[in-house]
């Protein structure tokens, strides 16, 4: 069947997944933003795309829902995996995939319908080099920099795990709102520092171990959960003296357990559930090309 489908979720952030060689229309941005659009297309926080790979079993282009591509996604890695079961693409619980931010290696875990219901993916190493962002700062390591927003001065620590994040802090005890994130989520995700936008998280440590998160994605905005922004802010955590591995991060979506590395090299493990599979309608694709 041409133009299908697979709509996947991890911790309430969903995803599309398609072979492009499936599809009778192009990714362009236009097609994207289409399909992502929650009242006129199927709604989802991006789309991943199987696409061929020299290096790794498979290779992964990852699609916000405003059109633009990202490095890397922790939760769309997750769905990806599953998709990929799911489809009969591979039948391997262990799998290297490729994507813009590195190649990842990842281990589906079944439940006892043989389905993928979590899956622990090998992250890669963060970093908090300017360079690896980018950031404009000229600064050895980007760890509690000044910066404003909202009207106000605030302290961020810059992460690369493959792609770019904005950790701003508030001591254990305080919290943030979400009001405060809808403010400083896309006047961070657009600040001047950052040439090529970066991903926000609003992080409070809430035990020797434990971290909470509010989540602004690039080019998605609000979201219930990330699993690149819970290693960034988990790297950052550890960093920063203010927990231990492994991190539990909790996000409004849920739970993911972090565990950084001496090197920060990064271990992630969280769950995954399929929602849908379908077919784009005659008339859905017509309007796309």
């Amino acid at each position: 069947m041409k133009n299908e489908f697979f709509k996947g979720h991890g911790l309430g952030n969903d995803y599309i997944a398609v072979d492009p060689e499936d599809l009778e229309f192009r990714l362009t941005p236009r097609v994207i933003r289409a399909i992502c659009d929650r009242n006129w297309g199927v709604g989802s926080d991006g789309i991943l795309a199987l696409v061929p790979s020299e290096k790794a079993d498979f290779g992964l282009r990852i699609y916000n829902p405003d059109g633009s591509e990202a490095e890397k996604s922790g939760n769309g890695l997750r769905i990806f995996g599953r998709y990929l079961y799911a489809t009969r693409r591979t039948r391997k619980k262990q799998f290297t995939v490729e994507t813009k931010g590195g190649i990842v290696e990842m281990e589906l875990h079944l439940d006892r319908h043989r389905d993928p219901e979590a899956a622990t993916v090998e992250m890669g190493r963060a970093t908090f080099r300017p360079g690896a962002l980018p950031c404009a700062l000229q600064v050895e390591e980007l760890i509690q920099q000044p910066i404003q927003a909202g009207g106000r001065h605030w302290r961020f620590t810059g992460v690369s795990v493959g792609n770019p994040h904005c950790v701003v802090w508030k001591e254990k005890g305080q919290s943030w709102s979400r009001e405060e994130l809808l403010e400083l989520g896309p006047q961070l995700e657009n600040h001047p520092l950052f040439p090529r936008r970066t991903n926000v998280q609003l992080a409070v440590p809430v035990g020797p171990k434990a971290i909470h998160i509010l989540i602004w994605e690039r080019g998605a905005g609000e979201t219930q959960a990330s699993g690149s922004s819970a290693c960034a802010a988990a790297s950052a955590a550890v960093r920063l003296g203010l927990v231990k591995s492994p991190v539990t991060v909790r996000a409004p979506g849920g739970n993911l357990r972090i565990a950084v590395g001496p090197s920060f090299e990064l271990t992630m493990k969280g769950p995954v559930a399929e929602v849908a599979r379908g077919f784009f309608s005659p008339p859905f694709v017509r309007s796309l090309r």
